[in-house]
């Protein structure tokens, strides 16, 4: 078992809970979630057969022909954390849409040979947004706010992405990371693990494991919720090592703000404690698009001019 609270997000009070956790450490695992189990094993199934291919057919798909909607397959090496490449290969996904000249807007990139996975990711990508306005709704109440501040707000139309990530096994002697140490950027990560764990939080009391639960998803506070709270709610530094010795598949839901949303403090955040990357989050004003814009480019230097020019 973990150190993070299991929190049953159908529970009256779970948005008790919810504050205590986002004050402590930034993660929590949810369950009550209300997503089948069914088709997580169909998106499960689907993706394993996906990363079987032979990187020709995977490249079919490859990044580079996503365009400025930032959709594809990426290879082993092919992402940067913390200016270091990953020990893992991907597939970036977003919701659904016509093409667009807006940057990580569009259309996704699926597999010929794989039509199921398709189908997989658009059905749990609707269910997982359900789920993050849920949960933004019980922090809403933690916060002493309305329950649809978000809602109505930051999350009316919400960045949402998708990601799904094959990590190799990691020789026990290798000083690599499958993904650094970094923080998320936006609002709620949900994250689907497999069986094999390697995900790692960094809590005041160190470095603590975050295995996998069966029947939950791991939540997570990323950088803006931090910067709308003044730090009172943690956007809290992780990484994953696979140790496992097998083929390790995570699927992280990122929910965020709508691209052209400003996103100020809270009125009564009295900000301020020092991040681990020394970073000032109060520092930053723009949209939440600039926000993104400026942290993906840095993660695949070689689509930079790709997305924005």
């Amino acid at each position: 078992m973990s150190e993070l609270p299991v929190i049953d997000i159908a529970a009256a009070d779970s948005h008790e809970a919810i504050g205590r956790a986002c004050r402590d450490s930034g993660f929590f695992y949810v369950s009550g979630h209300g997503v089948p189990s069914e088709l997580i094993t169909e998106l499960d199934t689907a993706a394993r057969a996906f990363f079987e291919l032979p990187l020709e057919r995977k490249n079919a798909i490859s990044m580079e022909r996503g365009g400025r909607a930032w959709r594809g397959f990426f290879p082993v090496g092919g992402e940067l954390t913390s200016g270091r490449p990953d020990l893992k290969e991907g597939v970036y996904f977003g919701a659904e849409g016509p093409p667009s000249d807006l940057p990580l807007h569009g259309p996704n990139l699926f597999p010929e040979e794989v039509p199921e996975l398709k189908t997989a990711v658009l059905k749990y990508l609707d269910l997982m947004a359900a789920v993050a306005q849920r949960i933004m709704r019980k922090i809403a109440l933690s916060l002493g706010l309305d329950e649809g501040y978000f809602a109505d707000s930051y999350t009316k139309d919400p960045t949402i992405l998708f990601r799904i990530f094959h990590y190799p096994p990691a020789p026990p002697d290798d000083d690599g990371w499958g993904v650094g140490e970094h923080t998320d950027y936006g609002l709620l990560t949900l994250l689907l693990q497999d069986g094999n764990g390697g995900l790692q939080v960094h809590t005041k009391d160190g470095w603590i494991d975050a295995p996998p639960i069966e029947g939950t998803f791991v939540c997570n506070i990323g950088d803006m919720l931090d910067k709308l709270t003044g730090g009172l709610y943690r956007s809290t530094p992780h990484r994953v090592r696979n140790l496992s010795g097998n083929e390790r598949l995570s699927f992280p839901f990122f929910f965020d703000p709508g691209w052209h949303d400003e996103v100020p403090a809270l009125p009564y955040s009295e900000g301020g404690r020092e991040r681990w990357d020394g970073q000032d989050l109060r520092a930053f004003t723009g949209t939440y698009g600039d926000y993104l814009l400026g942290k993906v480019s840095k993660v695949f230097p070689q689509l930079r001019a790709e997305v924005i020019d």
